[in-house]
């Protein structure tokens, strides 16, 4: 069984690297194959870790109290909600539970957002040594002028908007920032995508060539 795994790990993983010669039906294939096993995975692991032990530490739980049962009930009820977004009747009230989840979630990322990353940064260079002064500044006008690049205010002029001269060029310095932002990671994730084939390529192969 193993040196099946280890054959079979080492097909997949040139079906999912074939991708780099053009969309093909291996690539597809073994796609499909990793979706439908992490989606059976994904199941399993609710079911056995979260959905149990909830219904253990709640509802079903000996001496349980009100609070405890509403406790339990509210992400069931949520859930039961979200699945009636597959009928075309009933999609409307499944999309109550839909805005409930949005908005928390916009909620807690938008906290998180400004607490543990603009307030730090902020701080972090607002307290930086005078060594690092020429990046601390140089992160201030990337950051301002990647915000100005997204905002489309400007004067009318001929049934159209134009910006003014001086936001245009902070502008043009905002997108060369994203140009070079999206540049750098995406070499990165080209240079991660071969590190991480070069080392399951070795490593299935010392396998398989050592049992």
């Amino acid at each position: 069984m193993e040196q099946i795994g280890l054959w079979a790990g080492f097909i997949l993983t040139l079906m999912v690297f074939s991708y780099l010669l053009g969309d093909n039906v291996l690539y597809r294939l073994a796609v499909y194959v990793f979706v439908g096993l992490a989606a059976g995975y994904i199941v399993i692991v609710t079911w056995d870790s979260v959905l149990v032990p909830w219904l253990n530490g709640t509802i079903l739980r000996a001496g349980v109290g009100l609070g405890d049962i509403v406790t339990g009930v509210v992400p069931l009820a949520i859930g039961a909600l979200l699945l009636l977004k597959a009928s075309p009747r009933l999609g409307r009230i499944g999309s109550l539970a839909l805005a409930f989840l949005i908005g928390i979630g916009t909620a807690v990322a938008l906290v998180g957002a400004i607490s543990g990353t603009l307030l730090p940064l902020v701080m972090a260079t607002g307290t930086s040594p005078t060594v690092n002064s020429v990046n601390s500044l140089f992160m201030i006008i990337g950051v301002v002028c990647t915000l100005i690049y997204f905002q489309y205010v400007g004067r009318r002029a001929a049934a159209m908007s134009v910006r003014n001269l001086p936001v245009q060029a902070l502008a043009w310095v905002g997108q060369a920032m994203i140009v070079i932002t999206l540049g750098a990671l995406y070499a990165a994730a080209i240079l991660t995508s071969l590190t991480i084939f070069s080392e399951r390529i070795s490593f299935i192969l010392a396998r398989i060539g050592g049992s």
